[in-house]
């Protein structure tokens, strides 16, 4: 059986940094589910892009998934306010498999008490709340935790967490056929 991963988007997303990882991996194979938190299997992001998702959180909070990926945007303060997403967070971590968040989302990870003595980066505009941001590095792995900064680090984002559950092979041939150079 294949890896999975449950991406999950509310209204106000960040297009790019749920689309990039999110594209990334199906290009790996990874079966990835990707759940509306908002009461319509449509959600519009911050940019004004609608995006159409499979099925409805609610429809996959007892369904276990190799990973868990949260985009950042203005949307996360909906996520913030899910007592059940924090839930299956816990539940996740708990587990030992891996969850992953960008820009303002590590902001979730840290209301479900995830973050402390971890290693981390986000956007800078939640240093208040997170004030130990890695701010020199794009994508930080501590662990199970998966962070990183924004919509300019998707891809980058996108593909560590290609190689974390497809391994570095296929996260590499996935890189080379993007055409994708580290910092380039």
């Amino acid at each position: 059986m294949g890896k999975t991963a449950l991406f999950v988007f509310t209204d106000g997303l960040e297009e790019l940094e749920a689309v990039a990882p999110l594209d990334i991996l199906r290009r790996c194979g990874v079966e990835c589910t990707v759940a509306s938190q908002t009461g319509s299997l449509e959600v519009t992001g911050r940019n004004g892009i609608t995006l159409k998702t499979d099925c409805y959180f609610k429809e996959v909070v007892d369904k276990p998934f190799d990973l868990v990926v949260l985009p950042g945007g203005p949307g996360v303060h909906a996520l913030r306010n899910t007592p059940t997403l924090l839930q299956v967070l816990q539940r996740q971590a708990s587990d030992g498999k891996p969850l992953a968040a960008i820009c303002a989302a590590p902001t979730v990870l840290h209301d479900a008490g995830l973050l402390e003595g971890r290693s981390y980066t986000a956007h800078f505009t939640v240093a208040d709340e997170l004030p130990h941001i890695e701010e020199d590095s794009a994508v930080v792995v501590d662990g199970n935790i998966i962070t990183s900064r924004g919509a300019g680090t998707a891809v980058e984002f996108g593909l560590t967490l290609a190689k974390i559950l497809a391994g570095e092979d296929t996260a590499k041939e996935v890189a080379d056929s993007i055409h994708y150079r580290a910092g380039s």
